[in-house]
């Protein structure tokens, strides 16, 4: 009998690097105007993971849909095109 699938574990991350990513997604949500609408969702969709405040993580998800409202058709086709962006 196979032995049962267990997960991969998921190296460890260095808080350092996290907090610069976190810290680079918040600079891009505060200045939307200046980005693109596609490193807009990246930095979304980073602070609605791991956003520290429910605070943040809402207003994360609700820029995110504002930014999916805008231009819903694109963002559907390259989901559609690209297996991996459906995650």
């Amino acid at each position: 009998m196979a032995a049962p699938h267990r997960p991969a574990r998921r190296p460890a991350v260095d808080p350092a690097w996290r907090a610069q990513r976190l810290a680079e997604a918040r600079t891009v949500v505060a200045n939307v105007a200046r980005h693109s609408d596609h490193l807009v969702r990246l930095a979304c969709q980073v602070l609605t993971t791991h956003g520290q405040s429910e605070r943040e993580r809402r207003d994360a998800r609700a820029l995110l849909f504002a930014i999916e409202a805008r231009c819903p058709a694109r963002h559907r086709r390259a989901q559609t095109l690209d297996p991996e962006v459906r995650r």
